[in-house]
């Protein structure tokens, strides 16, 4: 396995100590800081995470093309890592999508979910054949070069970065069509997760990639969409990179004013330990028991997923991020900055990230040293896995009740946070 996957997959699974000893060097740190420069520190965190996030994408474009030439099952495990590493520095990235235009508009490009995997590929006839909400459910690009939409005919025929970027993802304004991005390339890598809430992840077999042996048929135009799809994430991932430079549009935006840009900070943090992780990628699922709620749901990753968010709200506040080589990223941060206006609140919002990310620990243990993934934990059968989930839930609305506070110490106006339906309204969830 490439060194860089080695390293990354590795902080999976991190130690309760040493997430506290990142912290305890943060606050002893603690010094006089303007705005400008918390704002500054989070626009350069911002750059070194997406830089992160495209270099673990090339990595995994690499990773692919060996798979591909040479399509052999050790192969096909070292893409998967590969895939696994990239989704690390770029979950820790999504504490930057509410508070920032530019970022949430993009966001949908890279990271949308759940998606309709009958768009793309062949599935299990218990997937079903239609949806009375998406006239593509089955579709089939793969097997189809060209299909009909509304009575059109839609040239599939060659696979190209434009065909899934421009026609192909969201295509009939249905959001669960998702042809790019980091799940269309899990599906692709992983196949269906046919399990539920039994143990077992997808299991594509590698004859799909094998032009010469070639299993399910279409081997050549599943390999062109894996490749595209990946190229057109670098893309994307360069493209956001480049928005937080020294003369990036995201990093301008941010800076104009500083009580605004303090702003965007802390609404990504309420907002994604909120409604978006809180609510909608952790409650509703076990509100549901639906496996198909989990994020990572191809490759049962999703323990890491929601670690990686969590810390990526960390990151934010402390103004620190390890990078995928070991560096550690420091600077003026919103602890200090809250701090010298209450430091009750301050280390009382510090002191909530980290029982949060405790919390999640807990599922990246069970699902990595202990055997048990994040779906069978969520089943309806099993209250203990379930409480290991809501405990998590649990931290993140405290989390959040404190991030409250760390906006009112610093006067600024009272934030509304992206909410939930499965947290604000649990009974309409079953409607």
């Amino acid at each position: 396995m490439n060194t860089l996957i080695k390293a990354i997959a590795m902080t999976a699974f991190i130690s309760t100590s040493a997430l506290i000893a990142v912290n305890v060097t943060v606050a002893k740190n603690s010094t006089t800081v303007t705005k400008e420069a918390v704002l500054s520190n989070y626009a350069d965190l911002a750059l070194h995470m997406y830089g992160d996030s495209l270099t673990t994408a090339k990595q995994l474009k690499t990773a692919l093309q060996v798979m591909t030439d040479e399509p052999t099952p050790a192969n096909m495990e070292n893409a998967k890592q590969a895939w696994k590493a990239a989704r690390a520095p770029y979950q820790q990235t999504e504490v930057y999508r509410f508070g920032n235009a530019i970022v949430d508009d993009w966001e949908g490009k890279v990271n949308a979910w759940p998606l309709d995997e009958g768009l793309i590929d062949y599935v299990a006839p218990s997937y079903g054949a239609d949806s009375e909400d998406n006239p593509l459910y089955t579709a089939n690009v793969i097997a189809n070069s060209r299909f009909k939409l509304s009575g059109n005919e839609v040239d599939a025929t060659r696979i190209t970065k434009t065909f899934l970027a421009e026609t192909l993802h969201e295509i009939d304004g249905v959001e669960a069509n998702v042809a790019t991005g980091y799940h269309a390339i899990e599906f692709l890598l992983w196949g269906q997760d046919l399990n539920g809430t039994k143990a077992g992840a997808g299991n594509r077999p590698v004859t799909d990639f094998d032009v010469k042996n070639c299993s399910w048929g279409n081997c050549q135009r599943r390999v062109d969409y894996l490749l595209t799809a990946t190229d057109l994430l670098i893309d994307d991932l360069q493209w956001m990179v480049q928005q937080w430079t020294q003369q990036g549009e995201a990093r301008a935006t941010l800076m104009k004013d500083p009580d605004a840009g303090i702003n965007a900070m802390l609404t990504g943090m309420g907002s994604l330990s909120y409604g978006e992780l809180a609510g909608e990628r952790i409650k509703l699922g076990v509100l549901l028991h639906d496996p198909e709620e989990e994020h990572d749901c191809f490759s049962d990753n999703t323990h890491n997923s929601h670690f990686y968010d969590i810390k990526g709200i960390e990151n934010v506040y402390t103004g620190a991020y390890k990078k995928v080589n070991g560096e550690m990223i420091e600077g003026a941060s919103l602890f200090q900055l809250v701090s010298q206006q209450d430091t009750d609140i301050a280390n009382s919002l510090k002191t909530d990230i980290e029982s949060s990310l405790q919390k999640a620990q807990v599922l990246v243990t069970s699902a990595e040293k202990e055997g048990v993934a994040y779906d069978q934990l969520l089943a309806e059968n099993n209250p203990e896995g379930n409480a290991k989930i809501i405990a998590v839930v649990d931290a993140l609305l405290v989390q959040t009740q404190s991030i409250e506070k760390a906006v009112s110490s610093l006067g600024l106006s009272k934030i509304e946070f992206e909410g939930s339906d499965s947290l604000d309204k649990p009974r309409a969830v079953f409607r």
